[in-house]
């Protein structure tokens, strides 16, 4: 079903990927954003609930009947990593993207990540946050992050600015290729690592940041960047996925 707002000029289909764990605070608003936001192409929301326990599941069947959201139960908790892989081979777009529904992100920000694909300037795009006194909840948290992305750009002679975002936007097909195995928040840099080592650079479009404190849900630790580093670092002596070329 085309979303309110589609195009029909633009034979274009983007997923998106919803991963879900115990965020029954959120989760009916950021569905309902979602929803809501006018994109200039078809959509479909994959929500990927991965073991949820605290009444998250009890909220799924109001969209039942809604033809854009596809829901997948897993029965135990695997983590992001393997809840962006359920969704990515249940997804039917031609562009996936990963939107989270703890509403750090904004949904209605999307269509500016589409807007460079649309107009042929970039193939992959990511959302890039700028870290300020009004949407960081931590500085520890900040500085760990520019550490990693630091040494992402180190170890591949590139400039990113922000490794660890959640808006990641490429062709379903790449995001499939580059065959993510990292099951919890290491995904994230494995799939910036992968891209990097194929000579895909993203494209970057400033975006808003609302950060959760840890009482509110926060999952993130340190203990995610120093897996994180150890990722990048074992992708950047691996060979690059197969099907993608490395540039020289």
């Amino acid at each position: 079903m085309p979303n309110p707002g589609s195009s029909s000029l633009c034979a274009v289909k983007l997923s998106i990927l919803m991963p879900v764990y115990n965020e029954f605070a959120t989760l009916q608003s950021a569905v309902k954003r979602v929803l809501e936001v006018e994109f200039p192409v078809d959509i479909e929301l994959i929500v990927v609930d991965d073991g949820s326990t605290d009444g998250s599941r009890d909220l799924y069947a109001q969209w039942r009947d809604d033809p854009r959201v596809l829901v997948h139960l897993k029965s135990t908790n695997g983590g992001k990593g393997s809840a962006i892989r359920k969704g990515a081979e249940l997804a039917t777009g031609d562009y996936v993207i990963m939107c989270d529904a703890d509403l750090e992100y904004a949904p209605e920000e999307i269509p500016g990540l589409l807007r460079p694909v649309l107009n042929g300037q970039a193939e992959v795009v990511y959302g890039t946050r700028t870290f300020g006194s009004h949407n960081a909840y931590s500085y520890l948290y900040v500085l760990g992050n520019r550490g990693v992305t630091t040494a992402t750009n180190v170890l591949f002679n590139c400039y990113i600015s922000d490794l660890e975002t959640c808006f990641k936007l490429m062709p379903l097909d790449l995001y499939r290729r580059l065959d993510v195995r990292s099951a919890g928040f290491g995904m994230e840099a494995e799939v910036t690592g992968k891209l990097l080592r194929a000579g895909i650079r993203p494209y970057e479009v400033p975006i808003s940041y609302r950060a959760r404190r840890r009482g509110e849900g926060k999952k993130l630790t340190w203990r995610d960047g120093v897996a994180a580093l150890w990722i990048l670092v074992r992708e950047r002596v691996r060979r690059p996925p197969t099907g993608l070329t490395p540039v020289p």
